[in-house]
This record gives structure tokens, sequence and C-alpha cells, in this order.
């Protein structure tokens, strides 16, 4: 039962775009049909490109075009790093073998401690980018919908080898957005966040899929899927900004609701990415402004702690950050195409125009949609002060509770840069406070961290 009654839309299924990768085949992508048309915007594009011929719809059939992928080519800098790294391991291992040598007396329990104790510098000593295959795919742990990128990568030409490469925040998101859930995961804990960069995310938790699954049935009432293949990235782009006019057209018409909304924006000098979980516009149409809403999942019917209220908080208001400046026109194109390595020019594929088509914004270019996309934002109202988490029990996604909070740009702001000196390199990553160390009884690596191996609860 909802406690904003003010606030129940009045329920439309409709189709929209969304963009996903397929579990089956990382070349797929899941595009959305579409039986929504899009409100002309503001002076549109105009090309003299011959109009796309369009395709059958097919709601309930999925359409499939093969596109060959090209291989990727590492480039310099990237080898210099590898072979830096295998020096780097080679080193260390010699020094190893002659510690050993020397104190051939120890025990073998007391070298594995050693290691344990040794494990976070040993992994700070190795500036090593990690094995990457043909498709980018998250590295933080947290939400999967916060993926913008699609997987699909550009040829590589060769860079300069002396760019710095030291924060991870080139090392890992280097033309690649930072997602909310990189800000919130950092939040949570700096080393565990460290830790899943250098390692790699830990696999999905039974809770994390039950969770993926709720927000998947939630997503189909609202949502119809067909499956497309994309040949560059600029395919990709494209279908994230005609799902999110897709999903704004929704949300204006009569429906009042849209769901698994993606959003980007250049917030605190970073490009920054997201999924809203739901959007609704008010009943009472002397407010006009619509509200922001995340649903949790939990195992125990419980309330949440208030390090996991906070988390969610900070969710929620990067959201309706980055939804406020794409409504107040804060989005700069030049930089959008400059910073992606992207080709404003780029002749969409056959079957994304033919959408766009059937969308209402027709477009042969991704200049031409990203101006569509600008026109569409320059329509948004700023969203709800008043931002809502709602929690949910797993097992038969029966209410618990309902947190209704007013936003606090000061507070984000502040949030947002402290997580960005620890990606930009500026300081070291902080361990959770001391109130808050119940969190290592769940992360996957608490048994290399060195708050575990001190008896004083302090690194090492």
């Amino acid at each position: 039962m909802c406690c904003w009654p003010c606030l129940c839309p009045r329920r439309s299924q409709r189709s929209l775009l969304f963009l996903s990768l397929s579990d089956s085949d990382n070349s797929s992508i899941v595009l959305h049909s579409i039986s929504a048309t899009m409100t002309d915007p503001q002076q549109p594009p105009t090309h003299t490109h011959s109009s796309p011929q369009t395709h059958n719809d097919k709601t309930n059939n999925e359409i499939t075009t093969t596109i060959h992928i090209p291989i990727e080519i590492v480039s310099d800098e990237e080898m210099a790093l590898i072979e830096a790294a295998f020096a780097a391991t080679r080193s260390s291992l010699t020094s190893s073998i002659s510690l050993s040598s020397s104190s051939s007396s120890s025990s073998s329990s007391l070298f594995s401690s050693q290691f344990q104790r040794n494990a976070a510098r040993s992994i700070q000593s190795i500036t090593l980018l990690s094995k990457r295959s043909l498709y980018t795919q998250p590295t933080s742990v947290g939400d999967i919908e916060d993926v913008v990128g699609g997987g699909i990568r550009r040829k590589r030409t060769t860079l300069k080898s002396n760019r710095p490469v030291d924060s991870f925040l080139h090392r890992f998101r280097r033309k690649r957005a930072l997602s909310v859930t990189d800000i919130t995961a950092t939040e949570w804990c700096e080393k565990q966040m460290e830790f899943s960069l250098l390692f790699g995310k830990p696999e999905k938790t039974t809770a994390m899929k039950a969770g993926i699954a709720r927000h998947a049935v939630l997503e189909e009432e609202v949502v119809k899927r067909v499956k497309v293949r994309i040949g560059t990235v600029e395919d990709v782009w494209a279908l994230k900004f005609m799902n999110f006019m897709t999903g704004v057209n929704q949300l204006l018409s009569d429906g009042g609701l849209t769901r698994e909304l993606p959003l980007v924006g250049y917030v605190e000098g970073v490009w920054m990415v997201g999924v809203v979980d739901e959007i609704r516009m008010p009943v009472n149409e002397t407010q006009k402004n619509p509200t922001l809403l995340d649903i949790k999942t939990r195992v125990q019917a419980t309330v949440p702690s208030e390090p996991q209220r906070r988390n969610g908080m900070l969710q929620l208001m990067c959201y309706k950050y980055l939804w406020d400046s794409l409504a107040a026109d804060k989005f700069p194109t030049g930089q959008f195409f400059d910073f992606f390595s992207l080709n404003p020019n780029c002749i969409l594929s056959e079957e994304i125009r033919a959408n766009s088509v059937k969308s209402g914004f027709p477009a042969e270019t991704l200049d031409e949609l990203v101006r569509y996309f600008r026109n569409t934002c320059r329509i948004l109202p700023p969203a709800h002060d008043q931002l809502l988490l709602r929690y949910e029990l797993q097992e038969d996604h029966s209410f618990i509770s309902e947190d209704q909070f007013s936003y606090d740009s000061d507070w984000l702001k502040g949030q947002i840069q402290s997580s960005l000196q620890f990606w930009q390199g500026e300081r070291e990553a902080k361990y959770a406070p001391e109130e808050e160390r119940w969190k290592c009884k769940f992360c996957k690596f608490a048994s290399v961290c060195p708050i575990n191996a001190s008896p004083t609860g302090k690194p090492m």
C-alpha cells in the first residue's frame, strides 16, 4: 500500500526503448519496441539523407541482425603497462624467494600470516590494467543498470606513453562515465571499492540476484522488449538517448509513470550515468514536478540501518542531480562527443534509424539524435525535492517501509567531491569507520583487508 496517495500514477502499460546486455550473447543488445509517438522537438534537425525504411512492428517477436564486431587492438601504452606489471611481479617473486632462503626456519603459517597482512601493499605495487575481453564490463559492485557504454569497444589508436595512469578514474573509467553505483559503492567503503577495481567485483549474491529479478518484473509492467544487434559505440549511445526520450514521453503522457529511465550528465567536473528505478508524475495537476523513487529489496522484514539508509539517499540524490542538470539544459554536447571519442556524423544502423522514425524523432546520425535529446530535456521540469525510498521483502514483495526525505544539495556535492578525491588519486582509500565495521562481515575481501589483520583495528 502506497503511503503517498497523491502520487499514485494512472497505470498504463506502454512500450519504450531500453538498452541492456544479453545474458546469452555479449554482442547482443536488447531494445524495447516503441509504440508511443514522441512530440516533435523544437526546431528538429534536418538532413539530406533519404528517409530510413521502417521495419514491421514486431512487439512479441525478436528482431536480430548480425553485425561483425572488430577485434580490439591493444595500444602501445597498454602494452607498456602490461610489461611493467610483469616486471614488477618478477621483482616481487625474486624478493620473496630471497626472504624465504634467509629465514628458512620460519613456519608456513607465519608466511601465510605475513601474506595476509601485506596483501594490500602488494596490490598497490602492481600498476596493471585488468585483463579485458572485447566487451567492457562494470567493475564496481552494484546495480547492473548503471552500465551505459553497452559493452562495445572502439578500435584503439596509439596514445602518448607519458599520459598519467595512476588514478583509478583514468585506469578503470577512461572514456567511460562514472556510474551512480560507483559513487554509492565508494561511500559504502572506499577500501572495498579499491579491491573491487583491482581484483574484480565479487560474484552476485543470492540477495543481489533476487533484487535484479524483482526490478525486471517491475520493468516488464511498462516495457516490451525486442532484441537487436549494434555495430558501433555511436549506436549504443543512440539507443540510450532513444530510451530516455521514449521514457519521458511515457512519463508526461496519461500514464504518468516510467521505470528504468537512463540518465547521463556532466556533474562536478565528471561524466556520470545512472538508471532511475521509477519516476512518477503527481496526480494533482497543480504540482508539475516528478517524484523519483528507488525500490530496495530486503531478506528480512526489518528496517534498514542508518548506513544503508544514507547510501540509498545518496543514490536518489545523485539521480535528482542528473535529472535537474538535464532539465536546466546543462548538457555540453561538444564535451560529450570529445570525452567518449564519438563521431557525431556517424550514420546509425538501419534498424536504429527505422526505430527512430517510429518513435517520432527520425534521425540518420548521432548528432541529429542528440539534438532531439537536448530539445526533450528543455521541456522537463525539475524533480521534486521530496525523494522516496521503498523497502520490500524479497520473499513475497510485501511492503516493509518507506523513507521520505528532502534533497540536500550541499550534502550531496560534498559526498561526490569526497568520492572523486579517491577516484582521481588525490588520497588513499579510506576504511569504513569503526562504528560501521560490521560491514566487513559481508565483504568478500575481508580476508585480505589490512584493517582485519591488525589486532588494534587500525591498518598496518
